[in-house]
């Protein structure tokens, strides 16, 4: 390996300082707001912990974990409906939004790496998680579109991630609260969350591997007078709408679906998140686009706009979202998106969730025509002697989920995508997909994900570089979180 690549490397080590530097600035003791709750859920008593070093503390976590000895402690008063999910097996216990953590939610979540700093006292944490992954397709030279295993037949670290987060405090509705959030992701999976203008040039340019995204930088103020919770979030975050989400446990299935792969990622802007009331949630917010810093050519203001409805027996939820709305003249993924979900509950073993979209610019220069596209932005299959035209696209996604256990579950994924000019793919055709895996888990801190996925892309060739119609993969990952 030259010396480019090793500069390159000291270079994304700096964003990641950053966050370990900036994080400690908020290592005190977390304030107790709840007068239900038992302080020392938050703020535990020294004890015979304290003596033992760092490495010991990290050890003892892992070791209490996997043999299912943790110390259990009253769960903290929720406000609002019930969660409908187990988690884990689940991802989430919540049905899930974008752009705000849950209000209402207290913050329960423990991490080893936490615990080995400071027996978890500070409201600032630090943890993250290792993935990596191993794929065997009966394509030879890429996956694509298939992501996160876009590369075919291979061993990969697709995620080693950092959080420094700080979670406001929305049980409460007292007084204001804040939070933050600072994220740091080395491996394959930076291709998915790159956004033009931030350390981009690896990705857009150069089509990089491996390289560094600093994929979530924002602040949470929540504002507990403004309905029954508000908060407002600026910054960059992800994507507001949709099932999955770009950080690898978030996410029922290890691979994406092809509606995800080709949606926008990550969003730079404010938006304000209100809760209703317990069944109603309105969020409106504005952007510089998907997927493009605000200092970038490509940057121009875009709306936010969703809704979502929550039974009163919380076994269905309606979310719906208009997302990155302007002009939708082209630009670098100027998508202009307009999503709902659905989420419902069978029972207390089974639920569903669905997603549909419809995407499209305008203006995109033709494939093979005098006007040059943007780099790393694809052109469309217009009609001959056409210079420019409206490239749409639309898909719908269904993942059904049966819980096995405490610590496993199954998950089928059926996904169906019509990519109508090729300007998202690089293929204009039809695509189907579906996929089985089992999700298993060792304590609350390793999952292994194993699956089985076959795809077809209908009028063309679109798999392998354009040389096969059907794919067949077979893969997994490694969830290791600390």
């Amino acid at each position: 390996m030259g010396p480019t690549n090793h500069s390159r490397r000291r270079r994304y080590f700096l964003p990641v300082l950053l966050c370990f530097m900036f994080s400690v600035l908020d290592f005190s003791p977390a304030q107790q707001t709840d007068k239900g709750a038992d302080p020392s859920i938050d703020a535990p008593k020294p004890g015979l912990a304290d003596s033992k070093s760092f490495f010991a503390r990290w050890a003892d976590f892992y070791r209490e974990d996997w043999s299912a000895t943790t110390a259990s402690s009253p769960a903290p008063e929720r406000r609002g409906l019930p969660s409908p999910l187990d988690s884990p097996p689940f991802p989430n216990s919540d049905w899930s939004y974008g752009g705000s953590p849950v209000i209402g939610e207290p913050d329960t979540n423990s991490y080893p790496l936490m615990t080995a700093i400071n027996q978890a006292r500070s409201r600032t944490k630090l943890y993250g998680w290792i993935d990596p992954t191993l794929n065997f397709s009966t394509s030879t030279h890429s996956n694509a579109p298939e992501a996160n295993d876009v590369y075919a037949n291979r061993f990969e670290l697709n995620q080693l991630v950092l959080y420094a987060e700080r979670l406001p405090d929305s049980v409460q509705r007292d007084h204001i609260d804040w939070g933050y959030h600072l994220t740091a992701l080395y491996g394959t999976d930076y291709r998915f969350t790159t956004a033009k203008g931030y350390l981009s040039g690896p990705w857009v340019n150069h089509h990089r591997e491996y390289g560094f995204d600093p994929t979530l930088e924002y602040v949470d103020i929540y504002i507990p007078q403004v309905a029954q919770g508000m908060n407002l979030r600026l910054g960059r975050f992800i994507s507001v709408p949709g099932i999955e989400a770009q950080l690898a446990p978030n996410n029922y299935i290890f691979s994406h679906s092809l509606l995800y792969a080709i949606d926008p990622f990550t969003d730079t802007g404010l938006i304000a998140t209100i809760k209703l009331n317990d069944q109603w949630l309105l969020q409106l917010g504005i952007t510089a686009g998907q997927d493009v810093a605000p200092w970038t050519s490509d940057a121009k203001p875009s709306g936010t706009a969703c809704l979502s409805y929550t039974t009163k027996s919380v076994n269905d939820n309606f979310y719906a979202c208009a997302n990155g709305i302007n002009n939708g003249k082209y630009a670098y993924n100027n998508l202009q998106q307009y999503d709902t979900t659905w989420y419902h509950k069978f029972s207390k073993s089974v639920h569903m969730a669905t997603e549909a979209w419809y995407m499209y610019e305008r203006d995109v220069p033709a494939l093979g025509g005098t006007i040059q596209p943007e780099t790393n932005a694809n052109a469309a299959d217009c009609l001959p002697g056409e210079q420019r035209c409206t490239a749409p696209e639309y898909a719908i996604v269904n993942f059904l989920q049966k819980e096995l256990s405490a610590h496993n579950f199954l998950s089928f994924r059926s996904d169906f995508l019509d990519d109508k000019k090729g300007q998202r793919t690089g293929y204009a055709t039809r695509y189907s997909e579906n996929t089985i895996m089992w999700c298993h888990w060792i304590g609350t801190t390793v999952q292994l994900r194993p699956e089985v996925r076959f795809e077809r892309a209908w009028d063309r060739k679109a798999y392998d570089n354009g040389q096969r119609q059907n794919q067949l993969t077979v893969a997994s990952d490694l969830i290791f979180h600390f």
